[in-house]
């Protein structure tokens, strides 16, 4: 006997709990139970402290992928979700698509997508999604179809946040992969200071963001122009 499907989070819980410092997930794909995450220590990337390889720069710099913002939220999702070589289960269950899509719904939740061309059509290559409250955006995963797409996804992530206003890109749990991507990890009593000193608006939306860095500098290539707002490198 199947048990009864569990409603999403609403909104208000998720936003509370991300403004407390914590997090749900679910321990397999299937299971429509969450429990609550607070990790001891939190891992960040610092805004201006992104590590962008010179070979990164130069796939920027290529537009090798279409670059887009809130076009495609649940199918990133399912991306991220789906089983890869050794990590055959995930903790993004339907029950937690259900919940962040209604956050995406609200405002709060937001992907980037980066697309590739295959057979004349345009294909989902890679991607991530994360929730923003004030000026703090969490990521949550990401994924990887072609080489580099997702580390593209989160270059934009970054020159979109910087252009924005936000002052803080959480991304919860240190990894060997974040590291070399500039990642630093802090108590979570001083992740939550951060997130107090975050509160506020942002100077704009990541929508304005987007528009702002697609149509200034170099109009033929918008990577250009987010490489060349990303100053340092590895």
């Amino acid at each position: 006997m199947h048990s009864p499907i569990r409603p999403p989070v609403p909104v208000d819980t998720l936003l509370l709990a991300y403004r407390s410092g914590i997090f749900p997930m679910a321990d397999t794909r299937e299971d429509q139970d969450i429990f609550w995450v607070e990790p001891r220590e939190r891992a960040i990337i610092p805004l201006g402290g992104l590590h962008v390889s010179k070979s990164l720069r130069k796939v920027l710099r290529a537009d090798r992928f279409a670059v887009t913002l809130d076009l495609a939220f649940e199918p990133v999702m399912r991306a991220c979700a789906a089983p890869r070589p050794g990590h055959p289960e995930s903790w993004i269950s339907d029950r937690i698509v259900a919940s962040y899509a209604g956050l995406h719904r609200a405002g709060h939740a937001h992907s980037i997508e980066c697309w590739a061309e295959a057979d004349g059509e345009r294909v989902l290559a890679g991607g991530l999604y994360g929730v923003a409250f004030d000026r703090v955006f969490c990521g949550e995963s990401m994924f990887s179809l072609a080489d580099n797409a997702s580390k593209v996804a989160l270059c934009w992530l970054v020159a979109l946040l910087r252009e924005a206003g936000y002052t803080l890109l959480d991304c919860q749990f240190i990894t060997d992969h974040l590291e070399t991507l500039g990642a630093v990890e802090m108590p979570q009593a001083k992740y939550l200071h951060r997130v107090e000193a975050a509160r506020g608006k942002p100077r704009c939306s990541l929508a304005e963001a987007y528009a702002n860095l697609t149509s200034g500098g170099d109009h033929s290539s918008p990577g250009k122009l987010i490489a060349q707002s990303l100053t340092q490198t590895s």
